[in-house]
């Protein structure tokens, strides 16, 4: 069977013939993949990876300067400044792929003022391509990937800040709910278009999870987070049942995921090894979800040995058995302390497996 195929019948557990490849590199290990490989293909067509993603919505005529007098303070040059009006200031040169992020209505302090906040009009982007850039990702035998993780709570908390926004879901502030509801009603049309252009899959998310607890009570969640999310979920179902619904969550999320699995998530990724323990999470969850992840890029892949991450991939592998279920891969963007050679023996041991089983 071809790669596209082979990924799809992975998610929906029916066998697969390879074990997929997937990875995603910060800007210095570009680097480090063109000096070791020395070739013109990007690092995701070289390594054969079985999905690319398509654009989103295209945004007419988007001023980010209007969002300019939402700061009072002066921000370093090269900070940038997203759609949403989230400023992104650059780092240091040492980590120049992260940034400190700023929120534009950190400030706001009434519903009026928060139902005046230019949002960008995603009703009235422009789809087009999206249809043809499916196409053409089919045409590389590849699964075509809406990607939409910061959904809801990322999206929302972003513009307000973390504590603010919390704090007014804890008192039902009606501004939680406007800008909640604001931000459902964005990414539903964005989940909508992905679905009428003939994507495989849809790849959601929000981190709600620290390293080692949930990062709002189960309640708050299911209150707030998980009605807004089935509600996408439920539009694109109604067009595509058969569409493949991802999730991402960073860090320890065990008590919400039999509310993912309700809302209609079919994948949860990245199940982070150093939180959550995958064999007993696919024991519990394994005959109704599938997984994408499960390599630590915490510990693993930066300081463990080449055989150590071997031993994972194969373990792991193991535990999703010969239905699939599982693309075994790093749970996060690989950092610059990561080793060439552990990023291939990674690569390596997800081609021997089929050898040895």
């Amino acid at each position: 069977m071809g790669r596209r195929e082979n990924l799809i019948r992975l998610y929906k557990r029916k066998g697969y013939d390879e074990v997929p490849v997937f990875f995603d590199l910060c800007p210095d290990l570009v680097q480090v993949y063109k000096n070791e490989v020395k070739s013109d293909l990007a690092y995701d067509d070289y390594f054969g990876f079985p999905s690319k993603n398509v654009p989103d919505g295209i945004l007419e005529n988007q001023d980010t300067q209007q969002f300019k007098k939402y700061y009072d303070f002066e921000m370093k040059p090269g900070t940038i400044i997203d759609p949403f009006g989230v400023a992104h200031e650059p780092g240091s040169e040492a980590a120049r792929h992260m940034t400190q992020m700023h929120h534009p209505l950190k400030n706001c302090d009434s519903l009026e003022m928060m139902k005046e906040y230019p949002f960008p009009d995603f009703q009235n982007a422009s789809y087009q391509h999206q249809a043809q850039e499916v196409k053409n990702i089919h045409n590389q035998d590849k699964v075509a990937c809406g990607h939409m993780q910061m959904t809801i709570w990322e999206t929302a908390w972003y513009i307000r800040g973390m504590e603010d926004l919390m704090m007014d879901m804890m008192t039902e502030d009606p501004m939680a709910e406007f800008l909640l509801d604001k931000i459902t009603e964005i990414s539903t049309k964005r989940a909508v278009e992905f679905t009428k252009a003939n994507c495989d899959m849809l790849f959601l998310g929000d981190d709600v999870g620290m390293q080692n607890s949930t990062m709002m009570s189960e309640d708050l969640y299911c209150t707030w987070l998980k009605p807004r999310l089935k509600k996408i979920i439920s539009e694109v179902k109604k067009i595509n049942p058969q569409i493949l619904i991802a999730y991402h969550s960073c860090g320890y999320i065990e008590p919400f995921i039999p509310h993912l699995i309700e809302a209609g998530v079919d994948i949860l990724n990245p199940i982070q090894v150093e939180c959550m323990d995958f064999k007993k999470i696919h024991s519990l969850y394994g005959d109704v979800l599938s997984f994408n992840g499960t390599i630590g890029t915490q510990k693993l892949m930066p300081f463990g040995t080449e055989e150590e991450i071997r031993k994972a991939v194969f373990e792991n592998l193991e535990i999703a058995g010969e239905k699939g279920g599982l693309l075994c891969c790093p749970t996060h963007l690989l950092e610059p302390e990561v080793p060439w050679k552990n990023i291939m023996a990674y690569v390596n041991a997800c081609k021997d497996f089929m050898k040895y089983n």
